[in-house]
C-alpha cells in the first residue's frame, strides 16, 4: 500500500490552480506526478471528453509515466488509457499542428524531419556558405596561425565550427520566433555590420528553403507552429483548454521560453497547471535553448502555490551531505561571485523515520575523492583496476562510471573490453551500433569500388570478424587478408576465366591449409553481394545483414540503419553508394547521433545490469541511480569555474582572443531584436563562460546524486598535462577531510 511522505501528501492534495514543486534528486517526482494524475482522473473532476495532460521531456519518460498512471488507474478499478494523455512537448506540439495544418499553411501530409535529416540539410547549407565565402572570416582567425595551419583550419575545423554555429543560430531564431525574412529586415534596419548574424541568417534562409521544398518541418518548427496555431484560432484554443483542463509538467527546469509559452497559453490565466522540477538539475543549456530561470520565475509568481519534495531515500547520509555542501559552498563562497546562484535551495533531506524507502547505510571508505593527478591513460587504468577488484565480490550490485563527454566514455569502454570486464554503454551510440555500422560500411564501400583489392581484403576481415577474440584465429584471418590484398586483378579472383584464375596461381605454402577453401566460400559470398548492389540501399543493407550477423540486436541495428539510409537517399536522390557509404561511416565514427536503438527511446533500468558496469555521460545518467558511482575527469577543463586558468570547450584555439564565436553570433542575433542590448564584441564570450561554468556545477551535482551507497571521484591532468583539479572538487575534498570522511588507501 502506497504511503506518501508528508511533503508528497501536500502535493497530492492539489485539485486546482497553479502549483510549482521543487523536487530534489531521488524524491520520487515521477511516482508522485503519476499518482496525482490518477487521482485527478478518478476524482470525478473530468467530463467524458476531457483528459489530464502530462508533459515530460523524453520519449522514455512518456512510457514510464503512461505505465505508472495505468497501474494506479487499475488499482482504482478503472480502465487504463482513458482520461489522460502523456506526451513529450514535441509530441504535444505535433498533436496540435496535425489537427489544424491548413491554419499554418501546411499540407495534410507534411513531413517532420528527425534530427539526423535536419542535420544533413543544415550541414549542406553551412558547407555551401563556406565555399561561397572562403575568406570572409579570416578576421576572426588567430593572427599567429602559420600558413599550413591556416590552410588546414579553412579546410576542416572552420566548416565544422560554422555548422555548429548555424545550428545554435537556427534554434535560437526559432525560439525567438524569427523567420529568415524577419532577420533580414532587422539586419537592414540595424545599420552596423554584424557579420556573424549575417552568416547565420544566410544559412538559416537556405535551410528553411530546403525544408519548404520537401514540404517538411523540423522539431523546433513544431513548437513554434503549435504556438502560432493557438494564437491564430481562439476557438481551437478554447477546445483544447476544455479537452485538457489539467496540465502536469515534469522536468520543468528544462523548459525553453517557447515551450513554457505553449503550456502557459494552454493553461490560460485561470487554468490548472502543476510544474515539477529541480533547477539544480538543469544541465541542457549548452545543447538547447532551455533555461532554469523559467521555472524559478514561475515559482516566484504570486498566484503559484509552492510545493516542495525535499526528502530522498536514494543515497547515504554522507552523500547527501556532500551534495548539500556543494549547494551551500556555491551559494556562499564560490570564488566567482556571478556563479553563486548556479545552485539553489532546498537541501536534500533524508527520509523520515519509518519511511518505506530508508536511506542506505554508509560504509567505511564509501566516499573517496582521489587527490592524485592522473594522466588521462592512468585515470582509465585506475578506474578499471578498481572495478576489476570490486565487481567479482558485488555481482548483486549496480555500478556506473560517469564521464563528462562521450569520447572519454569510448576510451574507458576500450579499456574495459581489453580486460574482459562486463560493461554496458549509455553513450551517444553503443559499441554494437558503431561496429554494426562499421561492418556494413566496409562492405558497401567495397561494392562502390569493386576493383579495389585493399577494400576486398577489408571485407574479408569483416566477414571473419568473429574470430578476432582468438589470437591464433585472428592471425590466420590477417594472413589470408594480406594474401587477398595482393591480388592484382580482383576480377581474376571473383569472375575468373579458364586461363586467368588467380586462385589457381595461389601458392598454397603462402597461407594456412584451409586458405583456398575459405577464399572459395568468400568468393561466392561477394558475388552474391555484387548482384545485390543493384537493389535500393535499404534492401541492400538488409541483404548484407542476413549474411553478416546472427545476433538479434545486430540485425535490429541493421534494420534501423536501412531505414536511415533510405531516408537519406530519399532526401538526396543524387546520392549513390559512395555518399551512402559515408553516412554509414558517420555512424561508425560516432560523429552524428544515431536515432533508433538507444536508452532515450526505450528507457534504461540499472537494476537489469547488476554485476556489470554501466559507462555513461553524466547527462545520460540523469534520472538514474547506481549503488557505486565513479565520476571521472573532474578537472578545470570539464568543470571550469570562470577562473583565469580555466579553458573552455567552445573557445577554439584557432580563433583570435579566445572568442566563443557561437556565443558572439547569438549575441548579434539578440541585439537585432533588443533581447541582449547593444552588441559589444567579447561580452558574450565572458557571459558564456559564466553560464557554462554554472551548468557544469549543476552537472557535478547531478553526478554526485546518482550514487546510492558509494561515490569515487577522480581527475586527470589533461592531454597536455596542464589541467588542474576543478575548484569544486578541491572544496568537496577539503570538506570530507574536515568531516573525517576523507579518502582511504
Amino acid at each position: 500500500m502506497f504511503r506518501p511522505r508528508p511533503k508528497q501528501e501536500e502535493v497530492l492534495k492539489y485539485r486546482s490552480g497553479k502549483m510549482g514543486v521543487s523536487a530534489v534528486p531521488g524524491s520520487g517526482k515521477t511516482y508522485i506526478l503519476s499518482y496525482l494524475a490518477a487521482e485527478l482522473v478518478a476524482g470525478d473532476l473530468l467530463e467524458e471528453d476531457q483528459e489530464v495532460l502530462v508533459v515530460t521531456l523524453v520519449n522514455s519518460a512518456v512510457d514510464n509515466f503512461a505505465s505508472r498512471v495505468a497501474s494506479f488507474i487499475r488499482q482504482r478499478g478503472l480502465l487504463p488509457n482513458i482520461g489522460y494523455r502523456v506526451r513529450t512537448l514535441h509530441g504535444l506540439a505535433n498533436d496540435i499542428v496535425r489537427e489544424r495544418p491548413e491554419l499554418l499553411g501546411l499540407s495534410e501530409g507534411f513531413q517532420i524531419l528527425d534530427e539526423r535529416a535536419a542535420d544533413q540539410i543544415r550541414q549542406a547549407a553551412a558547407e555551401a556558405w563556406v565555399r561561397g565565402n572562403p575568406l570572409s572570416f579570416d578576421d576572426f582567425l588567430s593572427p599567429d596561425l602559420e600558413q599550413r595551419q591556416l590552410d588546414w583550419v579553412r579546410r576542416k575545423p572552420w566548416p565544422e565550427l560554422v555548422n555548429g554555429i548555424s545550428s545554435s543560430f537556427i534554434k535560437r531564431a526559432k525560439d525567438l520566433r524569427l523567420s529568415p525574412e524577419d532577420i533580414k529586415r532587422h539586419l537592414g534596419d540595424h545599420g552596423k555590420p554584424l557579420p556573424l548574424a549575417q552568416m547565420g541568417w544566410a544559412i538559416y534562409a537556405d535551410y528553411q528553403r530546403a525544408l519548404a521544398y520537401r514540404g517538411a518541418v523540423d522539431f523546433d518548427d513544431l513548437i513554434r507552429l503549435a504556438l502560432r496555431a493557438l494564437e491564430l484560432d481562439e476557438e481551437y484554443l478554447e477546445r483544447l483548454r476544455h479537452r485538457w483542463p489539467y496540465i502536469l509538467e515534469d522536468e520543468a527546469q528544462d523548459s525553453s521560453a517557447l515551450q513554457e509559452r505553449i503550456l502557459r497559453v494552454l493553461a490560460g490565466p485561470d487554468g490548472n497547471w502543476v510544474r515539477v522540477g529541480d533547477p539544480n538539475q538543469a544541465i541542457y543549456e549548452t545543447f538547447t535553448t532551455a533555461s532554469p530561470r523559467f521555472l524559478r520565475d514561475f515559482l516566484d509568481e504570486e498566484d503559484v502555490v509552492p510545493g516542495k519534495m525535499p526528502n530522498s531515500g536514494r543515497s547515504t547520509l554522507e552523500i547527501i551531505e556532500l551534495a548539500n555542501h556543494l549547494i551551500d559552498w556555491t551559494r556562499e563562497e564560490h570564488p566567482e561571485a556571478s556563479l553563486r546562484d548556479a545552485l539553489a535551495l532546498p537541501h536534500i533531506e533524508p527520509t523520515p523515520p519509518g519511511d518505506p524507502q530508508p536511506n542506505p547505510e554508509g560504509l567505511p571508505g564509501h566516499l573517496r575523492l582521489v587527490d592524485q593527478g592522473y594522466t588521462p591513460s592512468e585515470e582509465l587504468r585506475a578506474v578499471a583496476d578498481s572495478l576489476a577488484r570490486w565487481l567479482p565480490e558485488h555481482q548483486d550490485h549496480t555500478a556506473a562510471v560517469l564521464v563528462p563527454r562521450n569520447q572519454r566514455g569510448f576510451d574507458l569502454v576500450a579499456e574495459l573490453k581489453r580486460r574482459g570486464i562486463e560493461h554496458v554503454e549509455l553513450l551517444r551510440s553503443t559499441r554494437a551500433t558503431r561496429e554494426t555500422a562499421g561492418a556494413l560500411g566496409n562492405v558497401v564501400s567495397y561494392l562502390a569500388d569493386p576493383a579495389s583489392a585493399k577494400k576486398l581484403a577489408t571485407v574479408y576481415r569483416v566477414w571473419r570478424r568473429d574470430e578476432r577474440e582468438d589470437d591464433e584465429a585472428k592471425a590466420r584471418v590477417q594472413q589470408v587478408a594480406r594474401v587477398l590484398g595482393k591480388c592484382r586483378q580482383v576480377e581474376d579472383f571473383l569472375w575468373p576465366r579458364a586461363d586467368r584464375d588467380w586462385m589457381s596461381e595461389l601458392d598454397r605454402s603462402r597461407g594456412p591449409d584451409d586458405t583456398l577453401e575459405k577464399l572459395e566460400s568468400f568468393r561466392e559470398l561477394v558475388r552474391r553481394w555484387q548482384g545485390a548492389s543493384l537493389l535500393p540501399i535499404d534492401q541492400l543493407i538488409l541483404t548484407l545483414a542476413q549474411d553478416l550477423f546472427q545476433e538479434p540486436a545486430d540485425l535490429a541495428v541493421a534494420h534501423k540503419l536501412a531505414v536511415v539510409l533510405k531516408r537519406a537517399g530519399d532526401l538526396r536522390p543524387e546520392w549513390r553508394l559512395p555518399e551512402l557509404t559515408e553516412e554509414l561511416a558517420v555512424v561508425a565514427r560516432n560523429e552524428r547521433r544515431f536515432l533508433g536503438l538507444s536508452g532515450d527511446d526505450f528507457g534504461f533500468d540499472p537494476e537489469r545490469h547488476k554485476g556489470e558496469v554501466v559507462v555513461s555521460t553524466v547527462h545520460k545518467a540523469k534520472g538514474l541511480e547506481w549503488d557505486r558511482v565513479y565520476l571521472m575527469s573532474v578537472n578545470n577543463y570539464s568543470f571550469p569555474s570562470a577562473q583565469a586558468h580555466d579553458s573552455y570547450i567552445s573557445e577554439r584555439w584557432f580563433v583570435r582572443e579566445d572568442l566563443n564565436l557561437e556565443a558572439e553570433t547569438l549575441a548579434q542575433l539578440e541585439s537585432l531584436v533588443g533581447e541582449g542590448g547593444q552588441y559589444r564584441e567579447g561580452e558574450a564570450t565572458a557571459r558564456a563562460r559564466v553560464d557554462y561554468a554554472a551548468e557544469r556545477l549543476r552537472l557535478l551535482y547531478v553526478g554526485i546524486t546518482r550514487a546510492k551507497k558509494e561515490l569515487i571521484m577522480t581527475w586527470n591532468t589533461g592531454r597536455r598535462g596542464d589541467q588542474q583539479q576543478a575548484v569544486p572538487f578541491i572544496e568537496l575534498r577539503t570538506f570530507l577531510e574536515r568531516e573525517e570522511h576523507g579518502p582511504t588507501p
